[in-house]
């Protein structure tokens, strides 16, 4: 019995309908043509091997009892990759290729000239791929601090040698405004300026994710995905936003694999390391952690002047050390509101033609930070070491000797004189009316520890930054 190839196919779609929802049956099946049927052996054409993979990978089970239930147990199911857009659904392919891996790894990209560029917008036609980097990103304004140094020379092997490197992919994270997209994109400007060649894309994933969507509505995913092939240094800034998007993670993941085995450099930058992304998909996981996962910390104090510093050499702007240190002081975990900062007090040194003081400065950051102004008073300091400490706080004003009471006591009365401007008496006064050479005893007590014991300089290094934490809100 002759078999109508069109009528056996449209058997097959009718069951895999049922089986899957109408989106993905728009997006993967749709645009499958049939194009051979001999003996109980279909061969469907395919628009690249990105489909068949996923064909493959995701529905080979449904596939191969649908061609079985309507060819018999004998039924197989064979692809034709096609290589380029064709002008009709009758041409002839251009180039075919089994079911085979082997055969499958043969068949090239489509025609690049052909594929849509999901970043330029319809009627404007560009003749290349914009990297979408800004060029202000270079490793020369990325001041190097402990904070950054692994990921920071791991960035610029990369730009010397992207995707030659084990530094593939390269995983930056950390909190929010420490520089994490800054470094990704100096790479990205270093490798465009030294190889001008080199397709470089940066690309946030929100707007990855909002681009698949589209082409999925526009049923154009296929070209989506060859315009991705086609990058050699692909960026995608905030990873963590794929979390929970199944569909765009398994397109990326594809795009992922394929980017990686053709030795192209993959730079992705997260607020948290590879294994402690939520709601990620395992596999991905595991291909993250393939390359380096590098952090970038909160700056230390030299570090951020050396930021501001530098900041302020290219903006022309000059102010004096003790507003460095204050701006520095107060605003610690941000890099961008570091130098937010100075850019709102240059504008309103401008525009209210008044000089730049601590007075200024103070109401500039009251804008970043919350209760700024809030004075730290020693209440609040005997508090803080009181709970530190695990005593309690009346205690540090009683007449008690024990070690550990004492150590505390010595320690509230030194952190009190170094962070108020309270006077010796008056820091005294609260610790039970204590005279000042109390205080001044207790103050070179510590100083002399923090020489010679290690345990106490990390106790009050750590105090200091609880103290400031409270004074920032």
């Amino acid at each position: 019995m002759v078999r109508d190839i069109n009528t056996v196919w449209d058997k097959c779609l009718h069951t895999i309908r049922k089986n899957v929802n109408t989106q993905s049956f728009k997006t993967w099946f749709e645009p499958i043509k049939p194009v051979q049927l001999v003996n109980d052996s279909l061969t469907i054409q395919v628009p690249n091997k990105f489909f068949y993979e996923w064909l493959e990978e995701h529905y080979v089970a449904l596939l191969k009892k649908t061609i079985r239930d309507e060819l018999g147990s004998t039924g197989k199911l064979e692809y034709q990759i096609r290589l380029n857009k064709m002008k009709n659904n009758s041409a002839t392919p251009q180039a075919s290729s089994n079911t085979s891996q082997s055969d499958a790894d043969k068949v090239g990209p489509m025609n690049s000239s052909k594929i849509e560029n999901p970043f330029v917008i319809p009627g404007i036609k560009k003749l290349s791929i914009d990297p979408q980097l800004n060029k202000n990103y270079r490793f020369t304004n990325y001041i190097e601090g402990d904070c950054n140094r692994l990921a920071r020379s791991a960035g610029m092997a990369i730009a010397k040698k992207p995707g030659g490197t084990a530094f593939n992919p390269l995983v930056i994270y950390g909190n929010v405004g420490l520089g994490k997209t800054h470094l990704a994109q100096a790479i990205g400007n270093e490798v465009k300026e030294n190889q001008p060649e080199k397709n470089v894309l940066f690309v946030t994933s929100e707007k990855f994710a909002n681009q698949m969507i589209q082409s999925i509505k526009n049923g154009s995913v296929n070209d989506f995905v060859n315009f991705y092939q086609m990058i050699d240094v692909l960026i995608v800034d905030d990873i963590q936003f794929f979390a929970n998007k199944q569909k765009t993670q398994e397109i990326f993941f594809h795009i992922f694999n394929q980017l990686h085995q053709n030795g192209k450099q993959l730079i992705l930058t997260s607020d948290r390391a590879p294994k402690d992304l939520d709601g990620m998909d395992e596999r991905m996981i595991s291909r993250f952690k393939w390359g380096l996962s590098a952090d970038v910390q909160a700056p230390a104090i030299e570090t951020r002047i050396a930021i501001l510093e530098s900041k302020m050499t290219r903006e022309g702007i000059e102010l004096d050390n003790d507003i460095v240190e204050f701006i520095c002081y107060n605003i610690k975990n941000n890099i961008r509101e570091l130098e937010g900062v100075l850019v709102s007090l240059a504008a309103q040194s401008s525009l209210n033609n008044r000089q730049i003081d601590l007075e200024l400065t103070k109401e500039v950051i009251q804008k970043f930070i919350n209760e700024i102004n809030k004075e730290i008073t020693v209440e609040s300091i005997q508090k803080l070491v009181a709970e530190y400490f695990n005593v309690p706080v009346e205690k540090l004003a009683g007449k008690t000797r024990k070690r550990s009471i004492v150590v505390a006591r010595q320690l509230s009365m030194y952190l009190a004189k170094n962070l108020t401007s309270k006077s010796l008496k008056a820091i005294g006064d609260q610790f039970g009316g204590r005279d000042h050479s109390t205080v001044i005893y207790s103050c070179r007590t510590v100083q002399d520890l923090l020489d010679t014991d290690s345990t106490i300089k990390e106790d009050v290094n750590v105090l200091e930054k609880k103290i400031r934490m409270t004074l920032n809100g």
